[in-house]
C-alpha cells in the first residue's frame, strides 16, 4: 500500500529516526486512471469521516464551455491528445487535470479532476 508518510531515507542515504509506528489512517488509496470508453464507469468511495467520494473510471463524456459565447454543452470524448503528467497517458487514453482531449467540436482542455471529483469539465481551445 501506498503511504502519506515522509521517506524513511535522508538525501545522504541515512536513515531517520522512527518517531511512532505505522498508522492506518496514513494508507493512501492507489490513484484512479479515468480512461476514455463507450460507457460512464463511476463508483463511490467512502472517505474519512464517513463521507463518500465519487470516483470516475470511464469517461466517455464531457461538459465544455465555449469562452466567446459563455454556452455550455455535453459533447463526446473521442481521444487524448496532450497529457502534462505523463506521455505515456496519450497512449493509454487516461484523462487527467490539464489533459487536452480531442471532442467532436474540437479539441478540450480539461479543467476538472475525474479521479477525484467524478466528472469532467473542459474549456474549448480556440483554433
Amino acid at each position: 500500500m501506498l503511504s502519506k508518510e515522509r521517506s524513511r531515507r535522508k538525501v545522504t542515504g541515512g536513515f531517520y529516526k522512527k518517531s511512532r509506528k505505522k498508522k492506518s489512517a496514513n494508507l493512501s488509496a492507489l490513484p484512479t486512471f479515468t480512461k476514455v470508453g463507450k460507457v460512464n464507469q463511476l463508483i463511490v468511495k467512502r472517505s474519512k469521516g464517513g463521507y463518500s467520494k465519487p470516483t470516475m473510471l470511464i469517461a466517455n463524456k464531457i461538459n465544455v464551455v465555449d469562452p466567446k459565447t459563455k454556452k455550455f454543452s455535453l459533447t463526446d470524448i473521442v481521444t487524448v491528445v496532450e497529457s502534462p503528467a505523463n506521455r505515456n497517458f496519450i497512449r493509454r487514453n487516461i484523462i487527467t487535470k490539464g489533459s487536452i482531449v480531442n471532442t467532436k467540436l474540437g479539441k478540450v482542455k480539461v479543467t476538472s479532476r475525474p479521479g477525484q471529483e467524478g466528472f469532467v469539465n473542459g474549456i474549448l481551445i480556440k483554433e
